[in-house]
């Protein structure tokens, strides 16, 4: 997904954060209600968050240099993992500390009716923001189910927004059933209730964003198709024995890096073997324009194999790898 359908996204959810974020400390403050107060900090946190995502977007776009050869790509899995840290630390913790003082020391909430026309406004708001992000994620999605179309996702600010006014959305819907039972049937105490469910439910959405990014951060490769594709690229060449190894890894959203093992046929010439490894390149990246980077070792299967095995054996034995050179 591109960059500018990412920020569209993410600058959609930041606006309907912030005015969200003021109307319901604004209610909280006047009405004493712990789940309001809950719910401003909940919008408050995600507000800051899009501004991290944002940050990362920015960020990513840095040219590569000698320290990091390979760009910063992935400073968008990294603060989108910061995100996630935010999510659990400032948005579960202070809205699970709130309720549970709610329940030591119950009050009456003033003025409901304040809450529900806020709690009302902010489920409009973000619906629109959760409808905008569900629409660019399902132009991503393809055939794929939702929970297949997360884990395949190599950018993650567009499910980081969803994902986030998901939560949005059932805190808001928790916030008012919580108000209306300790309202009609005199109960302040579920005032408490109300904002520790809506710091599990973003507890929980902490946790699976950061798992998601987690497989980011430590590499992912390209998807099976891509896969799929290049290996076909490569083996329908006539100078082409075989394939022995393929390895991706996704740098960025948009940015995947290509590693290729090839066997070719015997007798070659080295201007053909250069003439093929060309070919590759440029028909790889015309099909796949986020592969960025190629890189196509000439090896025997046998030598590959024997690579391998020597390898596998060190891990077995715990030896350090041999320095280059």
């Amino acid at each position: 997904m591109a960059a500018s359908s990412s920020k569209h996204v993410i600058y959609a959810a930041l606006g309907g954060n912030l005015l969200i974020a003021i109307c319901k400390f604004a209610a909280s403050a006047y009405t004493g209600s712990s789940a309001m107060l809950s719910e401003a900090i909940h919008s408050m946190v995600d507000t800051g968050n899009q501004g991290l995502l944002l940050l990362g977007l920015a960020r990513a776009k840095r040219p590569p240099d000698a320290k990091h050869p390979f760009g910063y790509g992935m400073e968008v899995y990294f603060w989108t993992f910061v995100v996630a840290i935010m999510i659990f630390a400032v948005g579960a913790g202070v809205s699970i500390y709130e309720g549970v003082h709610k329940l030591s020391d119950p009050e009456p909430v003033k003025s409901i009716h304040i809450n529900f026309i806020v709690l009302g406004a902010a489920l409009v708001f973000e619906g629109g923001a959760w409808w905008i992000a569900y629409k660019e994620f399902k132009r991503e999605q393809g055939s794929m189910g939702l929970f297949e179309a997360v884990r395949n996702s190599k950018d993650p600010t567009v499910f980081t927004v969803l994902f986030e006014d998901t939560a949005a959305m059932l805190g808001l819907i928790v916030a008012g059933a919580g108000l209306a039972i300790a309202h009609f049937f005199n109960l302040p105490v579920m005032d408490g209730v109300a904002s520790i469910v809506i710091g599990v439910i973003l507890a929980v959405t902490a946790a699976l964003l950061a798992y998601e990014c987690k497989g980011l951060l430590i590499g992912e490769g390209a998807r099976p198709a891509m896969l799929a594709r290049i290996r076909g690229i490569i083996d329908e060449h006539p100078s082409i024995l075989r394939t022995n190894e393929l390895l991706t890894m996704h740098l960025g959203p948009n940015d995947v890096l290509v590693n290729v093992s090839i066997d070719f046929i015997d007798g070659i010439s080295a201007t053909d073997v250069e003439a093929a490894i060309s070919e590759f390149e440029r028909r790889i990246k015309d099909d796949h324009p986020e592969v960025q980077r190629i890189f196509i070792e000439a090896q025997s299967w046998q030598g590959h194999a024997a690579d391998v095995e020597a390898a596998t054996e060190r891990d077995d034995a715990g030896e350090p790898e041999p320095e280059a050179g």
